[in-house]
C-alpha cells in the first residue's frame, strides 16, 4: 500500500479529512487489511479500498464521523451468496470491516510525523490502542514494528517509503517508464550525464540528477535494496553504472538493449554478483515501442517488489528466490564473465534498439 499521497495531503492541506482503513477481510476482496484511503471534506478523496463498491456509502458517513470526532467501524458483506445488494457489483467480494477515523488531534500528529519520517526513508508503524474506552495512537520504528504483536480489533498500519528507482539514461524510452513507475508507487530518480535531457517537462514528478555514475549514486542516495534500470544506450557508461550498482546489493537491476549490447555491458564484471540483473529488462509480453516496453518493465518491478514484501512478511529476506539472469554464469580464470549461450537465444530476449 502506497501511503505517501495520503500523508502528503494531510501535511500540506491541514483540512478536514477522515481516514478509511480496512481493519479486516474474510474471503476474497479487492484490497487487503491495512489498505486505506483519505476522504477530504472539501476536495475529494485519495486512494481506494474497493473497485467502487464501498466508497459512496463510506463518503455518506464521513461528515458525521468528522462532526462527532469519534472512530466508527462499518462492516460490509459482499459475498454474493449471502448479500444480494453488495455482492452484485462486479469485482466486489468478501466480508470487510472498515474503520473511519477523523484526522485530528493525536492521529493528525502521528500521521504528519510519519510523513516526515517517510521523506527521510524511514519505515514506521501506526499503532492503535484502546485505553479507558478511548482510542490512542503512537508510532513505532521499523525495527520495533517487525516484532510487535497486533490487536485484531485495531490493526497496525505499516507505513513504508516508496522504494527508490534509478533510471540511468534520460532518453525518450525512459519517459514512459518514469511515469508508470511513479503511478505504481516508486520514487523515481532520472539520471544522465547529458544535462540537456534532464528537463522537468520531460520527467514530471521525478527527481533529476546529472553527473557521472559514481556521483549519481551518491547524490540520489541509492543504497541496498533499491531498484535500477540502466538504459543510456552508451555501453561503456552503462557498464560503469552497473559495476557501481552491483556492489550495493540491489533488489533489482534491469538493462535495456539488444542481446549484443547487453553482453558488452556485463562483459568483465564479476558473475557471482549479477543475481539481481534482469536483462533485457521487463517481462516477456512481446512488447514493441517505448510505451509497451515501459509496461513490461514496470510490471517486472512490481513483481519483484511484491515478492520481497511477501518474503519479509514470512520472516525471510528480500534477496531470496531471485531470477538469475542469463540462466547461469561461467566464471573464467581471468575473472571475466560469459553468459551461457542459451540465455541469449532469440526467444528469451526482446530486442529494442541498441
Amino acid at each position: 500500500m502506497d501511503y505517501q499521497p495520503i500523508l502528503q495531503a494531510i501535511r500540506q492541506e491541514d483540512a478536514p479529512a477522515v481516514l478509511a482503513t480496512i481493519a479486516s477481510v474474510k474471503g476474497h476482496a479487492y484490497r487487503k487489511t491495512g489498505a486505506a484511503m483519505l476522504f477530504r471534506l472539501q476536495s475529494g478523496s485519495i486512494g481506494s479500498i474497493s473497485p467502487g463498491c464501498l466508497e459512496a456509502d463510506l463518503l455518506a458517513r464521513v461528515p458525521d464521523v468528522w462532526r462527532t470526532g469519534d472512530m466508527r467501524r462499518v462492516d460490509y458483506n459482499m459475498n454474493p451468496d449471502e448479500d444480494a445488494i453488495w455482492g452484485e457489483s462486479v469485482g466486489c467480494g468478501g466480508a470487510i470491516s472498515v474503520m473511519l477515523e477523523p484526522v485530528r488531534g493525536h492521529l493528525w500528529d502521528c500521521l504528519t510525523e510519519a510523513g516526515r519520517r517517510m521523506e527521510r526513508g524511514e519505515t514506521t508503524r501506526l499503532i492503535r490502542e484502546q485505553r479507558g474506552g478511548l482510542l490512542h495512537y503512537r508510532l513505532e520504528s521499523g525495527d520495533a514494528a517487525e516484532s510487535a504483536s497486533e490487536d485484531p480489533q485495531f490493526p497496525r498500519t505499516l507505513l513504508v517509503p516508496r522504494p527508490p528507482l534509478l533510471l540511468f539514461g534520460a532518453g525518450e524510452d525512459a519517459m514512459p517508464i518514469s511515469r508508470l513507475a511513479q503511478e505504481a508507487g516508486f520514487r523515481v530518480i532520472v539520471a544522465d550525464w547529458r544535462e540537456g535531457l534532464l528537463k522537468r517537462e520531460r520527467f514530471p514528478g521525478a527527481e533529476l540528477v546529472a553527473g557521472a555514475p559514481e556521483a549519481i549514486i551518491a547524490a540520489a542516495g541509492i543504497r541496498r535494496g533499491g531498484y535500477a534500470v540502466i538504459g543510456s544506450h552508451q555501453a561503456h557508461r552503462d557498464s560503469v553504472m552497473l559495476a557501481e550498482l552491483i556492489q550495493l546489493e540491489m533488489a533489482y537491476i534491469g538493462i535495456i538493449g539488444s542481446q549484443r549490447r547487453i553482453q558488452l555491458v556485463v562483459d568483465g564484471l564479476d558473475g557471482s554478483r549479477l543475481a539481481p540483473i534482469h536483462a533485457p529488462a521487463g517481462i516477456r509480453i512481446g512488447a514493441e515501442g517505448p510505451c509497451e516496453i515501459a509496461v513490461s518493465i514496470v510490471a517486472e518491478l512490481i513483481a519483484v517488489r511484491s515478492q520481497r514484501r511477501a518474503l519479509r512478511a514470512k520472516g525471510g529476506h528480500g534477496s531470496e528466490n531471485r531470477r538469475h539472469l542469463f540462466g547461469s554464469w561461467i566464471q573464467q580464470t581471468n575473472g571475466r564473465t560469459q553468459a551461457v549461450a542459451r540465455a541469449f537465444a532469440g526467444h528469451y530476449a526482446r530486442q529494442p534498439r541498441a
